[in-house]
């Protein structure tokens, strides 16, 4: 098993859209009880370019060589970020978008079969320097239903209460260079993923050349399986080495 003492990389985590950092931490806890170097870079979530200048600055500005780890929509900030530096030596999709070169996450989710995303969004505006934008919300009352099924009612009233709105840039900017072309990378695919769909994350898992593992549950298996979201990321921490 990889440990912080043989030298393994550290581990960012990105989170995605209608999320913070919190959904990472019982991944968190494990990989620090394994003796693993972690951080979470918080996601601004306010369109692809900006994310990705602010993540690729956290991962240049982290010590010695990176794994990094993207959810849902921050796997298609890491795909931008670690074209941006040196240090990132593999990448891990959880439940995530790995985009090619010139696509948007709009169209994406346009070919999917399983996602209900975009009939659960309330669309609200924010204030720029140039006027207004339009950011997106899940409407609480479909949250459970098309993004974290397989938690409790209970839990996913309190992800949707404190879940944070992500612009439309998010989901228009096309990609640039991916770094799945350059990296290795592994994928944690949910089998019930109302949001991404499971059916366009598997396809482009597949095309990044990733390792995949299928996971049964919803959007959100870093809070309902996060052993087996940690299991992918020692697994990919053991690959980087050799």
């Amino acid at each position: 098993m990889a440990t912080a003492s043989s030298g393994a990389p550290t581990v960012v985590l990105v989170h995605g859209a209608f999320a913070d950092s919190s959904g990472w931490n019982g991944v968190v806890e494990r990989l620090q009880a394994a003796g693993i170097t972690v951080k979470a870079v918080p996601n601004p979530l306010r369109g692809i370019n900006e994310d990705a200048a602010y993540v690729a600055s956290a991962l240049k500005q982290t010590e010695g060589p990176v794994l990094a780890v993207g959810h849902s929509y921050g796997g298609a900030v890491i795909t931008n970020a670690a074209s941006q530096v040196d240090n990132v030596v593999g990448l891990v999709y959880v439940a995530a978008f790995a985009p090619d070169e010139g696509e948007t996450l709009l169209a994406i989710e346009g070919d999917s079969k399983d996602s209900v995303l975009t009939s659960a969004l309330l669309e609200v505006k924010y204030p720029t320097a140039q006027g207004t934008e339009t950011e997106f919300l899940i409407d609480p009352a479909k949250f459970h239903h098309a993004f974290a099924a397989d938690v409790s009612k209970k839990d996913a009233a309190v992800m949707a209460a404190t879940q944070r709105p992500v612009s439309a840039l998010a989901f228009g900017q096309p990609t640039g260079t991916p770094a799945w072309r350059n990296l290795p990378s592994w994928a944690a695919i949910p089998a019930s993923d109302r949001a991404a769909g499971s059916d366009v994350l598997r396809t482009m898992a597949q095309r990044a050349g990733a390792t995949i593992t299928e996971v049964e549950g919803s959007h959100v298996i870093m809070v309902s399986q996060p052993q087996a979201v940690t299991d992918v990321i020692m697994q990919a921490l053991d690959g980087v080495k050799g």
